[in-house]
């Protein structure tokens, strides 16, 4: 099945190029199925980008989806047009009496402030807590992840010495959670981060679990309220360029920036990446809207508790 996006959105085209199904709300209206409902709360500066990262991987699964994107009212996007805003998403204020089969938050370049420094802070937090009884299963994605378990769990998050910069491997430590199904023992995920969360932090709540880790990287994804959300520390959704794209445009700015690790074939930047984390991040995006959000979503979505 295909996604069902709006009208116009420029991801539509961009994935068609990639062969990828997705039709827009005039088609899918046509269709007497009952698509799940994603909402999309989408912090990064490159907006198109992003949606088109999440897009790919949504598409990848054989269920309907309409999907929705939410902005912050207490923030204003410098990087994306106004009229593409304006056009495509909406404010928490008019979307938060629905309800939403899943939800996904991304990650924002604010991590290295403190979170009540952050000017939308209130609003974001807000959100958090609306999550709980409006949607059936949250991901929660890189700094919105380290936000979430701070804001739910009181998790703090540290400064790293360097950049976490790179291809990392991973492994499950439960292979027998659906999350998991279809993984390899090992797989690899890009990271971009300044900070970090530690596995003695989270061990102390006895309502989170450590479902993967990296022995480069540390803590990758946690499960909480049984699958009911979800914090990933990575960024599977990323494209094979993304790294390439912040290393040369942090160079650019003559940031000291190391190369991303385990990313250039023969870790030599004029080469072209050795792309690792597709085939996980398909996974983990299809078993996520499989296991945690259409098979324990009830059919009237106004059921969600």
């Amino acid at each position: 099945m295909p996604l069902n996006l709006p009208d116009k959105l420029p991801a539509i085209e961009l994935l068609k190029e990639e062969n990828i199904f997705v039709i827009d709300n005039s088609r899918a209206s046509q269709q007497d199925i009952r698509p799940l409902k994603i909402a999309i709360l989408n912090l990064m500066p490159l907006k198109i980008t992003t949606e088109t990262d999440l897009i790919r991987l949504l598409s990848n699964t054989p269920l309907q989806l309409e999907v929705s994107f939410m902005k912050l009212k207490s923030h204003t996007s410098k990087n994306t047009p106004i009229e593409h805003m304006m056009t495509f998403y909406k404010d928490f204020e008019t979307m938060k009496k629905e309800k939403y089969d899943g939800m996904i938050i991304t990650g924002a370049p604010v991590e290295q402030m403190d979170y009540e420094e952050v000017n939308y802070w209130d609003e974001i937090t807000e959100i958090f807590d609306w999550t709980r009884t409006h949607v059936t299963s949250t991901l929660y994605i890189c700094w919105a992840a380290q936000a979430g378990l701070y804001h739910h769990y009181g998790v703090p998050k540290y400064p790293l010495y360097k950049k976490m910069f790179g291809v990392f491997a991973h492994t499950p430590n439960d292979i027998l959670n659906p999350i998991f199904r279809g993984f390899d023992d090992i797989f690899y995920v890009p990271h971009s981060r300044h900070t970090e969360i530690r596995k003695e932090d989270i061990e102390k709540v006895s309502e989170l679990e450590i479902l993967s880790e990296s022995d480069d990287a540390g803590v990758y994804l946690v499960m909480g309220k049984n699958g009911r959300e979800f914090y990933v520390t990575g960024h599977s959704e990323y494209s094979p360029l993304t790294l390439d794209e912040e290393y040369k445009r942090d160079l650019a700015k003559g940031l000291d920036i190391e190369m991303p690790c385990n990313y250039y074939r023969d870790d030599n930047p004029k080469n072209t990446p050795l792309v690792r984390w597709r085939g996980h991040a398909n996974l983990l995006f299809s078993n996520w809207l499989n296991y945690f959000v259409y098979q324990e979503t009830p059919y009237n979505i106004d059921d969600i508790r």
